[in-house]
């Protein structure tokens, strides 16, 4: 018998959800459950075949539970040793190198040093560094958040050269960066599961929490979407990812791609309606089953994006890579009213 698992924190409705799909499929020789961890010694036989991962970003024991059990076979969603290694700074590079349109971005040093260390650590770093450059490239208003965060915390918008520094004074040892406004008419956020899955969603950043999914927006041009679909579909191809979401703000009808790195996006019922609950539950439990499926203790099953890949074959990054298998047509997706608004990611 083989087991998916799923590790989760505070949310509810999606892991129950899933568990249950996975269950009621009644696929021989699969089942799922919560995970659940006694003990973890070093290079033993997993138990699990799949694991979602929705919750080792907050707890370092469960990051390092995971690669361990990786190691030994078991199949994580999503890589645990690229997430380790990926931030939102490296993919807004990566997706300018594959082609995708990204806001204009800077990164910035931490205002405080880093615990051990003074000011004679940073003797390569020229200060004050080359604001006027800076600035002159992001322009203003921008936004300034940090350079691997997520969850909205620690964003600051940003209106002139005296807002950021007043700004950056308070982040303290945090490393940020400075990304220039897109003035949107159109915002869609999109699910990517197994990188073939594409579930294309209105999305209104400005909205509470649980009312930002619209229901009833004008219908988008078919050109649009399929562009948005193929950016993300290169995009996790790149990366890596299972189990990704990609946010996309189209300025002047062209999608700009605003945040892609979030490997345990939000799949609560409650904040994102019950149709995207029903497509994101029933496809990550027939993509867990694929995995199960493919999975063979005491080799590796992760997934590993194009961009490892083709740095460990010593070939060109873009080379002649081909777009991943276009999944199914996307469900009806429909933009907000055109109107201007401005970006306020995480």
């Amino acid at each position: 018998m083989k087991k998916i698992g799923i590790l989760f924190g505070q949310e509810r409705s999606f892991p129950q959800a899933f568990v249950d799909r996975v269950n009621q499929k009644g696929e021989k020789g699969i089942t799922a459950e919560f995970v659940k961890i006694s003990k973890v010694f070093q290079a033993e036989e997993p138990e699990y075949a799949v694991i979602i991962d929705r919750i080792s970003q907050d707890v370092p024991f469960y990051r390092a539970y995971l690669k361990n059990a990786a190691m030994g076979g078991t199949a994580v969603i999503n890589n645990p040793f690229w997430w380790s290694a990926d931030e939102k700074f490296f993919n807004n590079a990566l997706a300018e190198n594959i082609g995708v349109p990204v806001p204009k971005t800077a990164l910035i040093p931490s205002r405080e040093h880093p615990d051990d260390t003074t000011e004679k650590s940073f003797e390569n770093l020229t200060m004050p560094m080359d604001w006027d450059a800076i600035f002159e490239y992001t322009g203003f208003p921008a936004y300034m958040k940090p350079f691997d965060g997520g969850g909205w915390k620690e964003v600051y918008k940003l209106h002139d050269k005296e807002d950021f520094f007043d700004k950056h004074s308070q982040t303290k040892q945090t490393v940020m960066m400075l990304q220039e406004e897109i003035m949107f008419e159109e915002y869609y956020r999109c699910y990517c599961i197994g990188g073939k899955y594409v579930r294309i969603m209105q999305y209104e950043p400005r909205n509470p929490h649980h009312l930002r999914y619209v229901i009833d927006g004008p219908k988008p041009s078919a050109k649009l979407l399929k562009t948005i679909e193929e950016y993300t579909l290169k995009l996790n191809k790149y990366l890596g990812y299972d189990f990704n979401t990609v946010e996309f703000a189209v300025r002047n009808g062209i999608p700009i791609a605003i945040d892609f790195c979030n490997p345990a996006p939000d799949a609560g019922v409650e904040s994102v309606g019950a149709e995207n609950f029903e497509w994101v539950v029933e496809t990550a439990a027939t993509y867990s089953i694929e995995k199960a499926k493919a999975q063979k203790f005491g080799q590796d099953n992760l997934t590993w994006g194009e961009y490892v890949k083709t740095s460990a074959a010593g070939t060109p990054l873009i080379g002649k890579a081909k777009a991943t298998a276009k999944p199914k047509a996307p469900a009806k997706a429909a933009a907000p009213k055109a109107k201007k608004a401005s970006t306020t990611k995480k």
